[in-house]
């Protein structure tokens, strides 16, 4: 009788043997994702400046500083203070010393070039508009911690654009007409972006969707700053189109995905039927 079996548990070894192949490949996907996560744990958690900051010899406000930073976007990057300040975090003794490539707390007119050591593009682009003019020739005027804050910086959205902190510099109005500008490409990428982290909890491979819209979300994010509302409006169609291209390879992926759990589902379909059919086929020969 075990001769009417073999067929299905043939079926049974390869299905499983698929599935396992499968698994591996999400769960190596996973291991490497998580691996260079953002959330994974702060290196400046257990640097010297951390451990100082927070010590009982320093005041409220030092304390503040530390927690600030660990609310915010660069911490859950792993942007830590000497990647800011320099110095050497892993030795208390070096860590603020100049030698060492501390730089402390910059000057107000010194704050772009020391945010633009990281963000080029966006330095580039500020130091051509009318708020970096205005910096650098009136030594007043907003610089990068005016908008984004200096230690408790999180990820920039269309909140940022707001009557009570444009409106320390000048009248909201304008202001309005450029988040106006940027809402629906704004709106594209905080789409994108959510797909893609779905796609990834779905333990989908999304390296090459990643880069092509980091790339382009870090060129409009740029753009942003030229605080040039007639630039955006004549650039925000390419950059809709080029998420839109990112779209239809996600939706892509999506499909595939769908054909393996149906793949799956059809080959259970088969081997169950191939299961009752043997069992019926045992059944009659032992009643022989």
């Amino acid at each position: 009788m075990m001769r009417y079996f073999i067929i299905p548990v043939v079926i049974l070894i390869g299905i499983v043997s698929t599935g396992l192949s499968q698994a591996t490949s999400y769960r190596e996907t996973f291991e490497k994702e998580f691996m260079n996560a953002p959330w994974q744990i702060a290196k400046g958690e257990i640097s010297a400046c951390i451990q100082c900051h927070t010590s009982d010899d320093m005041g409220p406000e030092m304390h503040e500083i530390t927690r600030q930073w660990k609310e915010s976007f660069h911490a859950k990057n792993n942007i830590s203070c000497h990647d800011c300040h320099g110095g050497a975090p892993e030795d208390a003794s070096m860590s603020m010393m100049h030698q060492r490539g501390f730089k402390g707390s910059p000057k107000n007119r010194d704050i772009p070039e020391f945010c633009g050591t990281c963000h080029i593009g966006i330095l580039n682009t500020y130091l051509k508009s009318g708020h970096g003019k205005t910096f650098f020739e009136t030594g007043e005027g907003p610089n990068c911690v005016t908008c984004h804050g200096s230690h408790n910086i999180q990820l920039a959205s269309m909140d940022i654009i707001n009557e009570q902190l444009c409106t320390q510099c000048h009248t909201y109005e304008r202001a309005q007409e450029m988040k106006q500008a940027l809402f629906l490409v704004e709106n594209k990428l905080s789409g994108v972006e959510e797909t893609l982290g779905h796609l990834k909890l779905l333990g989908i491979n999304i390296d090459d969707h990643q880069k092509v819209f980091y790339r382009n979300h870090a060129a409009f994010r740029a753009l942003s700053h030229s605080i040039d509302v007639d630039s955006v409006r004549l650039k925000s169609g390419d950059y809709i189109r080029k998420l839109e291209m990112i779209e239809s390879q996600i939706n892509e992926s999506f499909e595939q995905l769908k054909f393996r759990k149906n793949f799956f589902a059809y080959l259970f379909l088969i081997f169950t039927g191939l299961s009752v059919v043997t069992f019926l086929l045992a059944k009659s020969y032992e009643q022989k």
